[in-house]
C-alpha cells in the first residue's frame, strides 16, 4: 500500500510545476479567478506622463568623389580632399563629434550602344576608362550646440553632395530617473481624483509596478490578457525630467571657441561663415508608464 502512495505524491509533486505556470483562465472564460489583490476593493491607477525635450544628437554624412586614370591617384586625391575636412573635425575630439572616414573606387567602363540603342558598360578588364574614389566622411554630432559650425565647415570644404541632418534624443540617466517618477505620481494623482468623484477614498498600497502592466489585466475578459493601458498622457514639465534649465543655459551661453586650423586645404573661418546655416534641433516626445493598486475605505 505504501508504494503507490508514494508513487502518487512523486507524481503530484513533479506535476506541481507545470501546473503552477498554468494560466489561471482563457479569454472569453466564464468565470475568471481575479488576483489575490482584488479580493478586496480596489483601484488600478495607471500613470502614464509625457515631456518634450530637445534632441540632443545629430547627424550627416558628405561625399567627396575624384576621377582619374590611375586608380592609385584617384584614391590619392580623394583622401587628400577629406584629410584636412578630418583633421579640423576631429579636434572638437570626440566627445563632441565623432567622425568615420571611408574611402572607396569603382572603374568606369568604355561604353557602347547595343543593338536596341541602349547605352551599356562594356564591363571588361581591358576597356577600363578611368576609375572613380569616393571619400565619404560620416558625422555624429554629440554636442548640439557645435552641430551649425560643423556643418558649415564640411559645406565650406565643398563636397559633391551632403545628406540631411537627422536628429535624435539620448536622455540621461538622471532624466529617465526622473520621467519614471513622475508617472509614479500621476498615477497617484489619477487614483485620487477617481476615488473621490466615485464617493470612496484612497488606502494603502497593494501593488507597485513600474512596467505598468499589472494595470492593464482585463478581469472580466480572463485577466492574463493585456490591454492597452492609458490613452492620454499628462505632460511634464522639462524642468522635472531635466532638473536644471540646460536649454537656457545653452542658448545664453557664448559660442564654442573654433578648433585650430588643420594643415592643408581646411576652409578657412570667412568660408565657414559664410556658408552657415540655421539648424534647429526639434523636440521629440518621450514617455513612461507605471501601475500603482491602492485599496479603496
Amino acid at each position: 500500500m505504501r508504494a503507490p502512495f508514494a508513487a502518487a505524491l512523486l507524481l503530484s509533486a513533479i506535476a506541481s510545476p507545470a501546473l503552477a505556470q498554468t494560466p489561471p483562465a482563457t479569454i472569453g472564460q466564464q468565470y475568471v479567478p481575479a488576483p489575490w489583490w482584488m479580493r478586496d476593493p480596489v483601484i488600478a491607477s495607471i500613470g502614464y506622463v509625457r515631456v518634450e525635450l530637445q534632441a540632443n544628437r545629430a547627424g550627416f554624412s558628405a561625399t567627396f568623389q575624384v576621377v582619374d586614370r590611375s586608380v592609385a591617384d584617384a584614391s590619392r586625391k580623394a583622401a587628400d580632399q577629406v584629410r584636412a575636412l578630418s583633421q579640423t573635425l576631429a579636434a572638437y575630439g570626440v566627445e563632441k563629434v565623432r567622425v568615420e572616414t571611408s574611402l572607396s573606387t569603382q572603374p568606369l567602363y568604355d561604353q557602347y550602344r547595343d543593338e536596341n540603342g541602349i547605352l551599356r558598360d562594356n564591363t571588361r578588364a581591358d576597356r577600363i576608362e578611368r576609375y572613380q574614389a569616393q571619400a565619404t566622411v560620416s558625422l555624429s554630432v554629440r554636442d548640439i550646440a557645435l552641430l551649425e559650425r560643423i556643418y558649415a565647415t564640411v559645406v565650406a570644404s565643398q563636397p559633391n553632395s551632403i545628406s540631411q541632418v537627422y536628429f535624435n534624443l539620448e536622455p540621461d540617466n538622471v532624466a529617465k530617473t526622473n520621467l519614471a517618477g513622475a508617472a509614479m505620481r500621476d498615477a497617484r494623482t489619477r487614483a485620487e481624483a477617481a476615488a473621490q468623484n466615485a464617493g470612496a477614498t484612497l488606502g494603502s498600497v497593494r501593488v507597485i509596478d513600474p512596467t505598468g502592466r499589472a494595470c492593464q489585466t482585463d478581469v472580466l475578459a480572463g485577466w492574463p490578457s493585456y490591454g492597452s493601458g492609458a490613452s492620454q498622457a499628462t505632460t511634464v514639465d522639462e524642468m522635472v525630467v531635466t532638473g536644471s534649465r540646460a536649454r537656457a543655459e545653452m542658448a545664453m551661453a557664448p559660442p564654442p571657441p573654433p578648433p585650430p586650423p588643420a594643415p592643408g586645404q581646411a576652409p578657412s573661418e570667412a568660408q565657414i561663415e559664410a556658408a552657415r546655416l540655421a539648424l534647429q534641433p526639434p523636440l521629440q516626445t518621450l514617455t513612461d508608464q507605471a501601475c500603482v493598486v491602492y485599496g479603496l475605505n
